[in-house]
Parts: C-alpha cells; structure tokens; sequence
C-alpha cells in the first residue's frame, strides 16, 4: 500500500444469469481459484468472496448464485441468495455474455436492477468473441432500461478491461481500512472451498449424466502425523441410480474425480492430500434444512 494515499475498501457484488462468467471473472480478479467454473448452469449455490488488492484498495467481490427464474425449493434459495448479495454490497457489477445477448433473463434482472438503491456498473463480457458494433448496440440497449455509471467491455477469461475497471472501483469505493489481513484472497473455510473442488471435477467429469440434485460436504479434515491431511468428503444424491452414475464401473469414475480434486486442494494448500469420498442416497436432500445451511442458503419457507 502507499501512504500517499487513503485507503478503501468495499463489497462489489456480481449478478447475472447463469454461465455469464461471474466465476471465471472472480478468479481471474483475485488471480487464484476462489470459485469453481464448469460449463454447467447453477454451479455458483452460495455466495463466494473473492478478495483483491489494488493500488490503495481492497475490494471484496462477491460472486452471487446465477439469477432465472427458480422452479424448486433449491433455485428460490439461490436467486434468494444472489439478490440479498446485491443488495448488501457497495457496488453492483452485472455481468452480460455478449455472444448472448440480452435474453429474457437478463431482461429480468435490468428490470429488477431498477429497484436496486447501490451504484451500479455494466460489463459486457467476452468483447473478442462480437463486432464492435454489437458492444454498442447491447451496451445502448441495457442503459436504456438502468441507469449504470459506467459501461466496461471485458474479456474474463484473457483478462481485457480488468484493470480499468479495478481502477474505476478504487476510486468509487468509500474510505475505510482493509477488511480482512492484505494477503487473503477468500473468507471462504478450506473444508467448504475443498467440497466446492470436488464438486466441480463431478461436473466436469459427468457433464450431463450428473443429476443437479448432488451436493459435497467435507466431514472431516485431520492432519496426519506424518504431514498432510486427511480429508473425507460425502457426496449426497437423491436416487441409487445416480449413486451408481458417481462410482461408475469397478469404481472408475469416482477414482477419476476423487484424484483431479486431491491434486487440485493440494496445490492450494501447498501439502499431501489423502481424499477419501463416500456417495450416501438422501432422498428429497433438496427438501432438508441443515444441507441448505451447509450450502450457506437460507431454507426457503
């Protein structure tokens, strides 16, 4: 930090509908892995902090639950989730996949946004992929409906825009010592950011054969005597035949996930990983109470 300078500090919360690319931008913010990124819809459950030092400022962003239009007790929640993590931020920064455009959830959310009190940006990702022309005509059409201070066109994935936009926000946040010790990059528990590890090699290993209804908690963390950690993780399904989706013949596919995740927590926690996962069925786990409290949801009445 430079004492040149007073610092800020500040909560900016990403929206958007789901796979706009709120997870990919939040790593790529903080320049770790803080949020896992699958080309699954509704990977993001829970809210996430990303936490990022820039110049004189940290910002705390907050990677929200993609927002549709909720058809179960689970999607209420999430949407729930995503639009109380707007409102409680400093700033709010939707998110628009510009190969999509404007779509009718997005149209929702504009709609929504109008209602939303918190200083608002724009910012329109995956500028590399469209025409000049298209950025203008989406960034027209979106600020037609909500009043944004600021329009950026970015690229998450190779980084295009970041800085100035981070240059923006330092400046737009308020005055205020860091919130949390200059070398965090998450306030997420490594037992809950390992579960979220696992999860995400699920998705990526089934792709379509996993049902939507599994979820990973981590039971149990236990550092071993002769170093590293011991880690049992429980992945819970709803039906025995998705549980044999998970093991797969003689064990293959659960073997496959259970070695991508270890290698993964590993290298973020800089020792030997021993993983050991267990799939339980739990039927109507959606319907339960304390799995939602895990998630870090609020069930909804």
């Amino acid at each position: 930090m430079s004492n040149s300078a007073p610092s800020r500090a500040g909560f900016v919360a990403l929206i958007g509908a789901p796979n706009a690319g709120k997870s990919t931008l939040m790593n790529r913010l903080v320049g770790a892995k803080v949020s896992i990124v699958t080309h699954k819809v509704q990977t993001t459950r829970a809210i996430i902090r990303g936490i990022t030092v820039h110049e004189n400022c940290q910002i705390v962003f907050v990677d929200t639950p993609g927002i549709f239009k909720p058809r179960r007790k689970l999607d209420t929640a999430m949407v729930t989730t995503a639009w109380g993590g707007a409102r409680d931020a400093d700033q709010v920064a939707l998110l628009i996949d510009c190969e999509r455009g404007i779509t009718g959830d997005i149209e929702d959310i504009l709609q929504s946004l109008r209602n939303v009190r918190q200083p608002k940006i724009l910012l329109l990702n995956k500028i590399d992929t469209v025409r000049r022309d298209k950025l203008l005509a989406l960034a027209s059409k979106a600020n037609e409906t909500v009043s944004f201070d600021r329009t950026f066109m970015i690229s998450a994935l190779k980084g295009d825009g970041c800085s100035d936009m981070l240059d923006y926000l330092c400046g737009s946040l308020p005055e205020s010592p860091f919130l949390y010790p200059e070398d965090q990059i998450s306030d997420l528990p490594m037992r809950q950011l390992a579960a979220e590890i696992t999860r995400e090699k699920l998705f990526l290993r089934l792709h379509q054969e996993l049902p939507y209804a599994s979820h990973v908690e981590t039971e149990n963390w236990t550092p071993e005597p002769k170093g590293g950690v011991r880690v049992e993780q429980v992945i819970y399904v709803e039906r025995e035949s998705q549980k044999k989706i998970i093991i797969g013949k003689a064990g293959s596919t659960i073997k496959a996930i259970s070695m991508a995740a270890r290698r993964e927590i590993a290298t973020i926690i800089g020792e030997q990983v021993h993983l050991f996962l267990f799939v339980k069925v739990r039927e109507n786990w959606v319907n339960d109470p304390e799995r939602y409290r895990q998630m870090g949801l609020d069930f909804p009445r």
